[in-house]
């Protein structure tokens, strides 16, 4: 294996890395906002939700990506607004894309968790005397976070794997330099097979991350 082309391939890992970050915090920003909604049952909110989570979990992401950077530019009431600096951007259109996607995803897991949560707690935060809404942001919501957590792990790799697919709209992360070295060299195992353990290596370090924060929530937990 030609290790000469591992330093142009961690040339991508910053921007990787970075986006796969701000992806995941405003995918799980969204992803609380919606579940309060959902929760909540916010009528003239919660069909725009429903519609969110079915538009980005019904379809693929690269589809999605596609879209949201090329679609904008279409229109020319969109070139000419004060957010076209930023649609016209491959990272901030990935970016939110993958948060967008995330967050459809994240919002599913944290409802499910809330709507597995006995019905006796929310009978023993009202006999407190706390509201509906009370009830949801300082009990049941926390509680429901932290039995979604080991299920949201996967969704933090998955987001990460699938920042890969950034390279699709000309943005230089890990899998574009892999694809401008692969170009320059035609070496295609060689390069690919590089990257694909450069990405194996972050899973890695990722899973043990989200093992050793699901160790420490569930040990709270049970005390």
């Amino acid at each position: 294996m030609n290790m000469e082309y591992l330093p142009e391939l961690l040339k991508g890992l910053g921007t990787t890395l970075e986006l796969t970050l701000v992806s995941l915090l405003t995918g799980l920003v969204l992803a609380i906002l919606f579940t309060i909604v959902l929760s909540l049952k916010v009528k003239a909110l919660t069909w725009l939700v429903k519609l969110q989570i079915l538009l980005f979990t019904g379809t693929p992401l690269l589809i999605q990506i596609f879209l949201i950077y090329y679609g904008p530019a279409q229109f020319d009431l969109i070139k000419d607004s004060v957010i076209w600096p930023l649609l016209s951007q491959p990272w901030f259109c990935a970016m939110l894309a993958l948060a967008l996607n995330s967050a459809a995803y994240s919002t599913l897991l944290f409802k499910g968790a809330i709507d597995a949560v006995p019905r006796s707690d929310w009978e023993a935060c009202m006999a407190l005397g706390m509201t509906h809404k009370q009830a949801l942001l300082k009990v049941i919501l926390p509680h429901a976070a932290r039995r979604a957590l080991p299920a949201y792990g996967n969704e933090i790799i998955l987001v990460m794997k699938g920042s890969s697919l950034a390279s699709t709209i000309t943005l230089m992360d890990l899998m574009g330099y892999a694809a401008r070295l692969n170009a320059q060299t035609y070496d295609t195992l060689t390069v690919f097979t590089m990257a694909g353990l450069i990405y194996l290596a972050m899973t890695g370090v990722l899973t043990l991350l989200i093992r050793f924060m699901e160790h420490k929530v569930l040990a709270f937990s049970r005390t």
